[in-house]
This record gives C-alpha cells, sequence and structure tokens, in this order.
C-alpha cells in the first residue's frame, strides 16, 4: 500500500515571482529542517527550458516509537533529490523530489506543477502530489501514516516559505518601474541568477535589461 497526498492552491502572486522566489526558498523561518542545498546539474535546452538537478539535506526529529527502528549511529540526516524543468512558453515549473537513503523505512516522492493561471494572469496555480511508501514488515501502516502526517505539515512550512521569499523578492521589485536599475534592485538580480534570470530580465525594458546585463557582464554580447 502506498499513501497518497494530493492539494490544489492558488498562489496570489505572477508565474515570473514564483519561480524566481522558488529557487531562494532556503533558508527560512518556516524551513529550518533543511540544512543545505547545491545544483549538481543545469542546462538550458535548445527549446529555451531550463532543467536543474539539486542535492538537498534535511533533518526531522522521529517519533521515539520509530527511533527504535533505526539502527544506533545511524544518519538522522535524509538527502533529497530535486528535478526541475522551467518552461518559459508554456509557462510552467515542474518539480520532482524524492529521498536517496533511509528509503526501506519511508520512501516519500513529489511532484508539484505550478501553471500560470489563464483567468488570472497575477495568480500562479500549484498542484502538489505525493506517494509515501515503507518496506519496513509489520510496521508499514503506522510508519505511512506519520509519514503523511509530517508530510501535511511540511508543505504548510513549504508554502509559507515561498511566500516569505515571495515577499521579500516583491518588496524589492516595486522600485523597478524606473529607467535604471538601482543598487537594490541589482543586488536581487545578482541573486536571482542562480536559477532563472532569464525569466525575469525578459519582462524588462530595453534599458532595464542593457543595465542589468551589464551588471552580469554580459554587457551587449546577449540579445534578449
Amino acid at each position: 500500500m502506498v499513501k497518497y497526498f494530493c492539494s490544489n492552491i492558488d498562489i496570489k502572486s505572477t508565474w515570473d515571482h514564483v519561480v524566481s522566489a522558488f529557487w531562494q526558498r532556503y533558508p527560512n523561518p518556516f524551513s529550518t529542517h533543511v540544512l543545505t542545498e547545491d545544483v549538481v546539474y543545469r542546462e538550458l535546452t535548445a527549446d529555451h527550458r531550463l532543467l536543474s538537478r539539486r542535492l538537498l539535506m534535511k533533518t526531522n526529529r522521529l517519533p521515539r516509537w520509530a527511533e527504535r527502528l533505526f539502527p544506533a549511529g545511524m544518519s538522522r540526516s535524509v538527502y533529497i533529490v530535486e528535478d526541475s524543468i522551467v518552461d518559459p512558453v508554456e509557462r510552467s515549473l515542474t518539480t520532482y523530489t524524492w529521498n536517496l537513503n533511509h528509503t526501506t523505512l519511508m520512501s516519500v516522492e513529489e511532484r508539484c506543477v505550478f501553471l500560470e493561471s489563464v483567468e488570472h494572469p497575477a495568480t500562479t496555480q500549484l498542484k502538489r502530489e505525493a506517494w509515501i511508501s515503507s518496506s519496513i514488515y509489520g510496521f508499514s501502516k503506522p510508519i505511512q501514516e506519520f509519514g503523511l502526517a509530517r508530510f501535511k505539515s511540511n508543505q504548510v512550512k513549504a508554502l509559507k516559505g515561498l511566500e516569505y521569499a515571495l515577499t521579500n523578492l516583491q518588496g524589492l521589485s516595486q522600485t523597478l518601474d524606473g529607467v535604471s536599475v538601482q543598487t537594490a534592485d541589482v543586488t536581487w538580480i545578482k541573486t536571482v541568477t542562480n536559477a532563472v534570470t532569464f525569466t525575469y530580465i525578459l519582462s524588462l525594458t530595453a534599458q532595464e535589461k542593457h543595465a542589468a546585463l551589464s551588471y552580469l557582464g554580459f554587457g551587449s554580447v546577449v540579445n534578449v
């Protein structure tokens, strides 16, 4: 048996902002269990999709009954692989995550799809799905129930963390209606470059694009 979870949420922010905030979720005060994040692969395809793979390390406290299932000295840290596809043409961000270790105790697979709302362009639709399983004989059902409850709790925190990042980004972007990119805005642009800068830069005016690209070291070589 596998426990299945599905939720649909409307995020009151544009898709461009949500995608930019997605890469800047950590650290945040709602996800202190996320210890590290590293990009291990990134590719921009010929059809302008951005493919990424990240490795995250997380930790969660276990209930006392689950502590007995862990061998003494076993690491309590969980390594998570996150694959993502950003499609600026279809206006979608799709992520797939799964844990690499402790899979016998519990395996959690998650898929998230962020889509720009057709009816409300200022809104982003998020569909989150998860599959939780355990291979511990005699304990799989309670472990899956515990995993589902914890996943529900963590996905609420994840959404709060995303909203936290959105608040920071939107606060910095409010001054971008001028002709030039100011110091605070440039700092924001520089931070966003670790992922999908192009989805933001494409929305700027010609003068703002030139200022942003010059700061990033591209000068007039790149045309967008």
